[in-house]
C-alpha cells in the first residue's frame, strides 16, 4: 500500500471515529445523521458543481452514481437503527468488521484484485482484532442476538457494496462531485423516512445543532479521503486500513460512554495495528 494511500486513510479513520460517537450519543441517531448527510450536501455543493461545470458528467459514471446513492441511504438508516438500539463499542466493530471481511473477496472476484501473503495476513488481523472487541466467551448467543446486532449487520452489507462500487466509480468521476451527488441523494431517498419523524429532526436541531455542524463537515470529509485512496490503492487494503477506527471508537466507548473496560480494548487495538501495518507494507 502506498505511503499517500495510507495517510488519507488513517485521517479519514479518526475522522470517521469522531462523527460516529456524536451520532450515537444523538437523541435519535436517523434524523441525526440524515441532518449531516444535509449539511455535508450544502458544504460541498460548491466544490462539486465547479468540477461538474469543469470537467461534465461522464456518462458511464452513472450507474455507479445511482448504485452509491441506494446503498449509502441503507447504510445511513441501518447504522441510526444500530445505534438507536446497541452500544457503539459493539454497533460499531460489528459493522465495519463484516465490511472489512466481504471486500478482499469481492474484489477479487468482480476487480481480480489479488492480495499478497503479508496483505491477506494483515487483513485477517484486523478481522480478529475487530470482533474480539465485542467477543465474550459467556453469553455468547445473547451477545449476537444483543440489541443493535441486526441493524449492523445490515449496515456492514451496504458498506462491502458501496466499497465496491466506489471504487469503480472514482474511476469515472472526480471524488468530489461524486461524494457530494451521493450526499444529495441519499437524503432525497431517506427524506420519506424523516418525515415520520419531524419532531425528532426539530428536537436534534435544537440540542445538538453544533455537533450536527461539525459531524456534517467530518463525515463527507471522512470518506472523500478514502475515495481519493481508492484511487491510489487495491480495495481490500483501504477498507483494512480504513478499519483503524473501530480502535478509536472502542476506546471512546470505553472512555466516555462507559460502554467496558479499556484493558482488553487495547489489546484488540494492538492486534488490530499490527494488522494495519501488514497491509501497510503490503504490495
Amino acid at each position: 500500500m502506498t505511503t499517500g494511500a495510507l495517510l488519507l486513510v488513517l485521517s479519514a479513520a479518526v475522522v470517521h471515529a469522531c462523527w460516529n460517537a456524536l451520532a450515537k450519543r444523538a437523541g435519535d441517531p436517523v434524523a441525526f445523521i440524515w441532518s449531516i448527510g444535509l449539511v455535508g450536501a450544502l458544504l460541498y455543493a460548491p466544490g462539486g458543481l465547479y468540477l461538474l461545470h469543469r470537467d461534465g458528467f461522464q456518462r458511464d459514471a452513472l450507474p455507479f452514481a445511482i448504485a452509491t446513492v441506494l446503498l449509502h441511504a441503507v447504510y445511513f438508516f441501518a447504522l441510526g437503527q444500530a445505534y438507536r438500539r446497541g452500544d457503539l463499542s459493539l454497533v460499531y466493530p460489528i459493522a465495519r468488521g463484516t465490511g472489512v471481511t466481504l471486500v478482499p473477496v469481492l474484489a477479487l472476484a468482480i476487480f481480480d484484485e489479488r492480495l499478497s501473503a503479508l496483505g491477506a495476513v494483515g487483513i485477517a488481523l484486523v478481522v480478529l482484532g475487530i470482533f474480539s472487541l465485542h467477543w465474550r466467551p459467556v453469553g455468547v448467543p445473547a451477545r449476537l442476538l444483543a440489541p443493535g446486532t441486526g441493524w449492523a449487520l445490515l449496515t456492514g452489507l451496504s458498506i462491502a457494496g458501496y466499497s465496491l462500487v466506489d471504487k469503480a466509480g472514482v474511476a469515472r468521476l472526480h471524488p468530489l462531485p461524486y461524494i457530494w451527488i451521493m450526499e444529495v441523494g441519499a437524503c432525497l431517498v431517506l427524506a420519506p423516512a424523516v418525515v415520520s419523524r419531524a419532531t425528532a429532526l426539530r428536537r436534534e436541531w435544537q440540542i445538538n445543532r453544533r455537533a450536527i455542524l461539525l459531524a456534517g463537515a467530518m463525515s463527507p470529509a471522512s470518506y472523500l479521503l478514502v475515495l481519493f485512496a481508492f484511487q491510489l490503492s487495491k480495495a481490500g487494503y483501504v477498507v483494512a486500513s480504513r478499519e483503524v477506527s473501530i480502535v478509536f471508537s472502542a476506546l471512546i466507548g470505553a472512555r466516555f460512554m462507559g460502554e467496558g473496560t479499556l484493558r482488553p480494548r487495547l489489546l484488540a487495538a494492538a492486534v488490530v495495528a499490527a494488522g494495519v501495518v501488514c497491509v501497510a507494507l503490503a504490495r
